[in-house]
């Protein structure tokens, strides 16, 4: 068994009944990555109270109506599916409302069949997608990140993470490492040495992250491929 096996989006991909353990995962992907579906939303021109209640509903149906028993294994990257998802929900979203508002009350089944051509507009925007893709990257970045604050923790450093947290994604000057060092009571180069082993967890951490979104290696790499793209020089 590799460990992409046991992976929360492999178990949901992999789930095609009422699993309770895929029923969790995908719980838990929904709760990490809430973010990006927000701020898509928002950006489609939707107000931030509009677009909270949106993405709650949105998440309620992919849990509900288990989204994922359409998703194709061969394609295994949860951030895809999802934004995938989120267009056709947010064109079905508009089609209702435009019948209710013409008295219909005609809904549609959400992910049933093709997008209507109509929502061609939402497919083929690009600023919406830009703003979900950096919103992902900073979920899976902010997700490390509050491990590593806990590992440190664990390991009786939290004031050394405290300190040099801020120096993980964005390199510090000579006057930044002079001011934590003091802080610190450490030498420059001990400080230095400090920082490089926790950006190299960090980088770990976020690898994590990403494979517990992807079923097989090549999704993996792809996936941190594009995050360096989204935040260059950060991991």
């Amino acid at each position: 068994m590799t460990r992409f096996d046991t992976t929360h989006w492999s178990v949901v991909v992999r789930a095609r009944g009422e699993s309770r353990d895929a029923r969790d995962a995908l719980g838990s992907l929904c709760r990490a990555y809430r973010p990006p579906v927000v701020a898509y939303i928002r950006s489609r021109g939707h107000a931030a109270d509009a677009a909270e209640d949106l993405a709650q509903t949105f998440f309620t149906r992919f849990i509900e109506d288990a989204y994922q028993t359409v998703a194709d294994p061969a394609r295994g990257r949860f951030r895809a599916f999802l934004l995938t998802a989120l267009k056709r929900f947010l064109i079905n979203a508009d089609a209702e409302a435009h019948a209710l508002k013409r008295g219909g009350g005609v809904r549609m089944d959400v992910l049933a069949g093709d997008a209507p051509s109509g929502g061609d507009w939402l497919a083929n925007s690009s600023s919406p997608e830009r703003a979900f893709e950096r919103s992902w990257a900073i979920a899976v970045l902010d997700s490390a990140m509050r491990r590593l604050r806990e590992e440190a923790g664990r390991a009786g450093k939290g004031e050394l993470f405290d300190q040099l947290h801020e120096f993980l994604t964005e390199r510090p000057d000579e006057a930044d490492y002079a001011r934590a060092a003091a802080a610190l009571n450490l030498r420059r180069n001990t400080l230095a040495v400090a920082v490089h082993r926790l950006r190299h967890r960090l980088r770990e951490l976020v690898r994590e992250e990403l494979s517990q979104t992807t079923a097989c290696k090549d999704d993996l790499d792809a996936e941190i491929r594009e995050l360096r793209a989204t935040l260059p020089g950060v991991v």
